[in-house]
């Protein structure tokens, strides 16, 4: 990403959402000639001069203090997702940072793959901060075999989402899940924008989904630790899932996710079925290897 570019479009596009009625100012009569909330209403709201504050849209947050940042969050209603990635928008702004590269692990320690296996009644599996799906247990690949159908590996949740036509079937809830997706890239580009594989899945979606590039456009951040999923399954049908996800402290670029039902459920029901579908499928390709052998 181009830091200043980025910078002024993100604080301009969270300013342009806040009317002043939302920021608490007085609604004057008149026509408004600006979407939202004025620059200079933003420098009240934050506690800095209007010309400090039209330098940081401008894409200048260098050297920008903590209470500063912390001033423009609140001016701009910025959620704790928004606030972290205007943190590392500033972060990144410094020279000496730009030396710095992490680049999303492609490879896992075997004693993940052994916690996945044990895990035996509900789909879990890990990706990285590019959302590459890196490991799962049996059920988690059972859930997830249709993205897991190409021969592209890693399988990539992002690129499922916006380049699979069979992404729309699979997930009923499929516009929330493309913006969920493209806000969690953004903030991933905030904290490690210099990632040259995540530089290139960017280009490459952009290039590729104009519907991404839409997306992409809205500068929008968000986390995604918990809450709802809905599958459409082909083989056992609707699911109704919860997930939960957490960070390995070993490995910080990777992210656990497990889904569970609620029990005594359909969704429950269809978890085991799904069970029993994926140990006939397993057994079948056994039965065809020995066979060949």
């Amino acid at each position: 990403m181009d830091d200043q570019a980025e910078i002024r479009e993100f604080l301009a596009s969270r300013r342009a959402r806040i009317t002043p009625e939302q920021a608490g100012l007085p609604a004057y009569g008149g026509h408004r000639r600006v979407k939202g909330l004025r620059r200079e209403e933003v420098a009240m709201l934050a506690g800095v001069s209007v010309d400090y504050y039209v330098r940081l849209e401008r894409g200048n947050l260098s050297g920008a203090s903590d209470s500063v940042l912390d001033g423009v969050a609140r001016a701009l209603h910025l959620d704790d997702a928004e606030r972290q990635y205007l943190f590392d928008l500033a972060r990144h702004t410094s020279p000496p940072t730009r030396a710095r590269r992490r680049t999303a692990a492609k490879r896992l320690r075997p004693a993940l793959q052994y916690m996945l296996d044990a895990i035996t009644d509900a789909p879990a599996w890990i990706h990285n901060d590019r959302q590459d799906l890196l490991a799962a247990n049996d059920l988690a690949q059972a859930l997830y075999a249709p993205l897991l159908a190409g021969p592209r590996r890693p399988a990539n949740i992002a690129r499922f989402i916006y380049l699979d036509p069979a992404a729309r079937d699979f997930l009923p809830d499929w516009d929330k899940a493309a913006n969920d997706v493209a806000a969690m890239l953004r903030g991933e580009a905030g904290r490690n924008p210099y990632s040259k594989d995540l530089t290139d899945l960017i280009g490459e979606l952009s290039t590729r989904s104009e519907i991404f590039r839409k997306r992409w456009a809205d500068h929008n951040v968000r986390q995604h630790r918990t809450g709802p999923k809905k599958i459409h399954h082909p083989a056992v049908g609707n699911l109704e899932l919860n997930f939960e996800t957490m960070s390995l402290d070993s490995d910080p670029s990777l992210t656990l996710v497990i889904y569970t039902a609620v029990p005594h459920s359909p969704s429950a029901d269809a978890l085991r079925l799904l069970a029993t579908w994926a140990a006939t499928q397993n057994q079948s390709q056994a039965d065809l290897h020995e066979r060949l052998t």
